[in-house]
């Protein structure tokens, strides 16, 4: 395990170049989903050039709105390898932007298997780095440690699987109660934030952050979860075609909304293809997070 001195020597962080963009642009993420219906809409085969096609095309719509934009790794791992191509050439023009990413892959295991996805996603030099990556804690938030290391090495950023919103998730992540498996995601987070020395009431964002739905509703407060403790960023997927408002993050998150990155994907993709209705889409969304 690094000392974090040497850990974060000589680079700027993920939270702290996040939380500037947040505070340049608006807390909103976009999610690059080249789902095949939205492909179609858009009148772009189903094939890796329509997939490139619609992924540059998001990016210079939403790139200069955006302080992130998150690619699901899914929808181009079923192309194949030509499809992780697209995404590596994605992430790539993503950085000569300076659009900061996430690569949506919720990656999880242990060991050596922790630490070549680390590499892959999180090290100087790999074909996939991006500026952050999603990873799910279910073998235990240490088995997270690879990654937890090599980001902080690197610059870089996590966001770790917490409390979603789907139907399932409470049969896993509710259990306990008071003393949930969420809870002890978000006290995990909050340490580790802690040790690169965040935690300040007011300063910079940690590079830990958690993946909470903006649809949890009540359950914040029924598993009594600390998300401004944390001091990291909370990435909320579900506003707009999932169903959450600007005004319901605000409601659910609470004195934690400022570290909230509202997560938009189909409500703005779907207003494409054209760049300048992407552009008033996204524009429209971060007006009611501002307002919110």
């Amino acid at each position: 395990m690094p000392e974090p001195e040497a850990a974060t020597a000589g680079r700027e962080s993920f939270g702290s170049r996040l939380g500037r963009a947040m505070a340049d642009r608006g807390p909103l993420c976009v999610g690059i989903d080249p789902h095949p219906a939205l492909l179609s809409a858009w009148g772009l085969n189903d094939d890796v050039a329509g997939l490139e096609r619609f992924s540059l095309t998001v990016l210079a719509a939403v790139g200069g709105l955006a302080a992130a934009v998150k690619p699901q790794v899914a929808l181009y791992e079923r192309h194949g390898s030509a499809g992780m191509a697209v995404l590596e050439r994605t992430l790539a023009a993503a950085a000569e932007a300076s659009v900061l990413t996430i690569a949506d892959a919720k990656r999880g295991d242990i060991g050596s298997t922790m630490a070549a996805y680390a590499d892959a996603w999180l090290r100087d030099g790999s074909a996939l780095a991006a500026d952050s990556v999603t990873l799910s804690p279910y073998l235990g938030f240490e088995s997270l440690r690879p990654a937890l290391d090599l980001a902080a090495q690197t610059g870089r950023g996590v966001f770790v699987l917490a409390l979603t919103s789907n139907p399932e998730g409470a049969s896993v992540q509710h259990v306990g109660g008071k003393d949930s498996v969420a809870r002890r995601i978000v006290q995990a987070a909050a340490a580790e934030n802690r040790r690169y020395g965040v935690g300040q009431e007011g300063g910079e964002l940690g590079s830990v952050g958690l993946v909470v739905g903006a649809t949890v509703g009540s359950a914040l407060r029924d598993l009594d979860l600390d998300l401004a403790a944390v001091r990291g960023p909370i990435l909320a997927p579900g506003l707009g075609a999932q169903g959450a408002t600007a005004s319901d993050l605000r409601r659910t998150f609470g004195s934690a909304y400022g570290q909230v990155l509202g997560t938009s994907s189909r409500d703005i993709l779907g207003a494409g293809p054209r760049i300048q209705d992407l552009q008033d889409a996204a524009n429209r969304t971060l007006e009611e997070l501002r307002a919110a």
